[in-house]
This record gives structure tokens, C-alpha cells and sequence, in this order.
């Protein structure tokens, strides 16, 4: 099985591909700074180098994956931004960075990723319950929101776009131990990405462009 891991320096991402790694999948991994391609590397793990806010750098990825056909692609690069309580204005810097990594990015490279994904392909877009609309019930956080809300409506239209070849999901991991999340998390990064991974081998042709919880579960929009 090829599996590919886009944003893989740290945290959920790294773990999936260490995991997929630990089960015998060929795993291809990006990430920015030389130190985590070369950690990749070092833990066997075919490493690419991607900066999915560069307009150049995501211009070379399909010529860098020419050849193959990826099972499963999870696209898990991701910003939090500035930690807000309330309606405090981002800057325009801060606007830029969240909006450019966690909307930009997926716009950009998973059109990339659609001649090299291998028939009924798994493909996965790391967002959050933060970005469901439905059942908010705070404004903590509002750019990282914003961000995921219009993440989500990227990979629905991705599902379009891709059905009948590609499952397509959007996936909040659980409130995870990583930087991101911090010490006092619910869920170990371990259990999160095992639960994920799980679900991203059952995944069937009718799940295509759901919202899920790392545990399979469906979250309204």
C-alpha cells in the first residue's frame, strides 16, 4: 500500500506516518525544514519537501509524485494562529498565515494529488469540530475557525469532484496532546491517529464527503 502524508513534521502527521510505516506501507511524508525531512528519512520513511504556502514549492509536487499511486493521502498541514477569546481582529500578517496554510494549502495541492491517487483511493482532510457550524457554541479561536469551517467546504467540493474514483472525508482528530493541542488534551496522538486510520480502511463509496470524528462518527457541517 502507498500511502502519502502531507504536513508529516510533528505531531497527528508524523504519527500517521509512523504508524502506516510500522504497518508495511510504503510512506511518502512532506515537510519544510531539512531537520524533519532528514528525521523522516532516518526512520525509513520516504521524505518530500513541501511548504503548502509557497505557490513554488506546491508547484513541483505533482512532478515529484509522477509515478505513483497513492491507497491513501492524508493532507494534515495546519496553523492555529492567534489564540483568541472573543471578537479580537486577527492582523492582516495572522489572516494570511491561517488562511494561506489551512485553506490556500488544500486548495492547491489536492488538485495536485488527483492523477496520482490509485483507483478507490482513501483521501483525508485533517480539520476540526471548531470548524462545524451547526453546534458552535463559543468564538474561542475564531480564525482557526474560519479556516476550518471554509477547509471543510474545500473537501466537499473535492468529493464532488472526485467521486466515483476517491472516498473523500474531513476528520476532527479529538482534541489531541500535540503542540497544538497541549499537554492537557484529551486523546494521546497515538490513539487519535490508530482511531483514524481505522476508519480510513473501513471507509466506503457512501461516506464520500462526510465530516467524521477520529472514531468514525459523523459531525454535522
Amino acid at each position: 500500500m502507498n500511502v502519502l502524508i502531507l504536513g508529516a513534521s510533528r505531531g497527528i502527521g508524523l504519527e500517521f506516518a509512523r504508524q502506516y510505516h510500522a504497518a508495511g506501507a510504503r510512506v511518502t511524508a512532506t515537510a519544510r525544514q531539512e531537520a524533519d525531512l532528514q528525521r523522516l528519512r532516518d526512520e525509513g520513511i520516504k521524505p518530500l519537501p513541501l511548504d503548502v504556502a509557497n505557490a513554488e514549492s506546491v508547484s513541483r509536487l505533482a512532478r515529484q509524485l509522477d509515478g505513483t499511486a497513492f491507497d491513501v493521502a492524508v493532507y494534515c498541514a495546519g496553523v492555529y494562529g492567534p489564540r483568541t477569546s472573543g471578537l479580537q481582529p486577527p492582523t492582516g500578517a495572522e489572516f494570511d498565515e491561517v488562511m494561506h496554510t489551512n485553506v490556500l494549502g488544500p486548495m492547491r495541492v489536492i488538485p495536485q494529488l488527483a492523477d496520482c491517487l490509485a483507483p478507490h483511493a482513501r483521501l483525508a482532510l485533517l480539520s476540526s469540530r471548531m470548524g462545524a457550524i451547526g453546534a458552535r457554541s463559543s468564538a474561542s479561536g475564531w480564525l482557526y475557525r474560519a479556516s476550518k469551517a471554509a477547509a471543510n467546504s474545500v473537501l466537499k467540493d473535492v468529493s464532488l469532484a472526485l467521486a466515483g474514483r476517491s472516498v473523500c472525508v474531513s476528520f476532527h482528530p479529538g482534541w489531541v496532546q500535540t503542540d497544538m493541542g497541549g499537554a492537557g488534551a484529551d486523546l494521546p496522538v497515538d490513539k487519535s491517529v490508530g482511531d483514524m486510520r481505522r476508519v480510513i480502511a473501513g471507509l466506503a463509496d457512501a461516506d464520500n464527503g462526510r465530516f467524521l470524528d477520529h472514531d468514525g462518527s459523523g459531525i454535522e457541517w
